[in-house]
C-alpha cells in the first residue's frame, strides 16, 4: 500500500459507500408510506380515512343523510368553526393556547350587528360594519399577545380571562333578554346566498385553474434551478384530486333542491383556506412562526422577533374570530346572550387539533383546520340526523378528539426517536 492510500491520521482510505437507491413506482411508494408511518408522520391519511369512514357509517345509518340537500347544510355549518380554527392553527404552531376566539367571535358579531340596528344614530354599510368588526377583533388579539410577549404571562391564562372579560362585555351590552336581529344585506348573504349553476361551474374551473398553475410553476422554478421533480406520480395525483374535489363538490350542490347552489360561505372558506396557506408556508412570516414554534430560543438567536412573530399571530386569531362570528351570526340572522358559549370555543380548537395540527407547536398546516372541521361538522350533522341525543354528539366529538391528540402524541415519540 502506497502512501497516497494512507491519510494523514495513519487510516486507510476507504472508497465512500454507496448511496442505497431508492426504490421507484409502486415499491418506493409502499416504502415511504412505511418509513412515514416508522417516523409517526402519517399527514393526513388518518384524517381522510376518518372523514370516508364516517361518511359511509352515516349513510347506512341515516336516510336523509347522503343527499344533496343536506351536503350543502354541512357545508353552513362548518363554515363559521372553520374560520375561528384557521386562527387557532397559527397559535398552536406556537404551542400557545387561546381559550378567547369564541367570545371574540361574539364581540366581532356584536359589533356588526350594533353598527348596522336599524334606527341607530351609527347605521353604517354592512360592509363596512364587517371591516370594524375585524380591526376590533385583531386588536384584541393584538392586545392578548402583547401580555404574552412582553410580559410573560401564559397565554393560557391570558386568553382565559379573555374568555371572561368578553363574555362580560356581551351580557353588559344585551342587558335586556332577547337577540339583535341582523338585517343588513352584505351580512346575510355569507349565510344565505348561493351561486347559479353556471358561476358555480366558474368558481370550480378557477380554483382548478389557480392550483394547477401553481403547481405547475413551482415544477418548473425546480426545472429551472436544476432540480429534478419528486415523486410526478403523486403531483398528478394531486391535480387530478383538486379538479375532482372541486367539480364534485359544485356538481353536488347544483344537485341539490333546498338550498340549491354552490354556498357563499363555502367559497370564502376555500378562499381564506389558500390565503391562510400561502401565509403560512410561502412567506418569512410563516417560515418565522413553524421557528419559533419548533425552538423559540433557537429562533431568536436566529435574528427572529419572536414578540412580533407571537403578537401578529394572535392578531390573525383575532381576525379570524371575528370573520366566523360574523358567518355564524349570519346563519341564524341575529346575535344573543348566548353567541359565543356552548361548544364553539371547544369545536374550534378541536378541529385544528383533529385535523393534525401538534399542541407542542412547531407541526400542522392551515389545511388542519379544515379537515377538523368537516369532520366535526360532519359527525354533528350525522348524529342529529340519525336522531341521536346531544349528549351522545358530545360524547362522540370528545372520543375523536383524543384519539387525534394520542396520535399526536405517539407521532412525536416516534419523531424524536427516529432523530427528526
Amino acid at each position: 500500500m502506497s502512501t497516497a492510500d494512507v491519510d494523514v491520521l495513519g487510516q486507510d482510505k476507504l472508497p465512500p459507500p454507496a448511496e442505497e437507491e431508492t426504490p421507484t413506482g409502486l415499491p418506493g411508494l409502499y416504502r415511504r408510506a412505511l418509513d412515514n408511518l416508522k417516523s409517526g408522520n402519517l399527514g393526513v391519511l388518518p384524517i381522510a380515512l376518518g372523514i370516508v369512514f364516517i361518511v359511509v357509517f352515516f349513510s347506512f345509518k341515516a336516510t336523509n343523510f347522503f343527499t344533496a340537500n343536506n351536503f350543502d347544510n354541512v357545508i353552513i355549518q362548518m363554515a363559521g368553526t372553520a374560520m375561528l380554527a384557521y386562527g387557532v392553527v397559527f397559535v398552536l404552531l406556537l404551542g400557545e393556547i387561546d381559550l378567547s376566539i369564541s367570545y371574540v367571535a361574539g364581540i366581532g358579531a356584536l359589533t356588526v350587528a350594533e353598527l348596522q340596528l336599524a334606527g341607530s344614530n351609527h347605521h353604517i354599510n354592512g360592509l363596512l360594519a364587517m371591516l370594524v368588526a375585524i380591526v376590533i377583533c385583531g386588536a384584541i388579539g393584538g392586545l392578548q399577545g402583547s401580555i404574552v410577549a412582553f410580559v410573560g404571562v401564559p397565554s393560557f391564562v391570558v386568553t382565559l380571562a379573555g374568555f371572561l372579560i368578553w363574555q362580560g362585555v356581551i351580557l353588559k351590552v344585551l342587558e335586556q333578554p332577547g337577540s339583535i336581529i341582523i338585517q343588513d344585506r352584505w351580512i346575510n348573504y355569507t349565510a344565505s346566498y348561493f351561486f347559479s349553476d353556471v358561476a358555480g361551474w366558474i368558481i370550480a374551473a378557477v380554483i382548478t385553474g389557480i392550483y394547477v398553475v401553481t403547481v405547475l410553476g413551482g415544477i418548473l422554478g425546480s426545472r429551472r434551478a436544476g432540480v429534478a421533480v419528486a415523486r410526478p406520480g403523486i403531483v398528478i395525483a394531486k391535480l387530478v384530486g383538486v379538479a375532482a374535489a372541486s367539480f364534485g363538490v359544485v356538481a353536488v350542490c347544483n344537485h341539490a333542491k333546498i338550498p340549491h347552489g354552490l354556498p357563499l360561505a363555502g367559497v370564502l372558506v376555500v378562499i381564506f383556506l389558500v390565503v391562510l396557506t400561502f401565509l403560512a408556508r410561502r412567506t418569512t412570516f410563516g417560515r418565522h412562526v413553524y421557528a419559533v414554534g419548533g425552538n423559540a430560543e433557537a429562533a431568536r438567536r436566529a435574528g427572529i422577533n419572536v414578540p412580533r412573530i407571537r403578537i401578529i399571530v394572535f392578531v390573525i386569531s383575532g381576525a379570524m374570530a371575528a370573520i366566523g362570528g360574523i358567518i355564524l351570526a349570519a346563519n341564524v340572522n341575529s346575535v344573543d346572550l348566548n353567541f359565543g358559549g356552548g361548544t364553539l370555543l371547544l369545536n374550534s380548537i378541536a378541529a385544528a387539533v383533529i385535523g393534525g395540527v401538534s399542541l407542542f407547536g412547531g407541526r400542522g398546516e392551515v389545511r388542519a383546520a379544515f379537515l377538523g372541521a368537516l369532520v366535526i361538522a360532519t359527525v354533528s350533522n350525522g348524529l342529529n340526523t340519525a336522531g341521536y341525543q346531544t349528549g351522545v354528539i358530545y360524547i362522540v366529538t370528545g372520543v375523536i378528539l383524543l384519539l387525534a391528540v394520542t396520535l399526536d402524541t405517539i407521532a412525536r415519540r416516534l419523531q424524536v426517536r427516529s432523530g427528526r
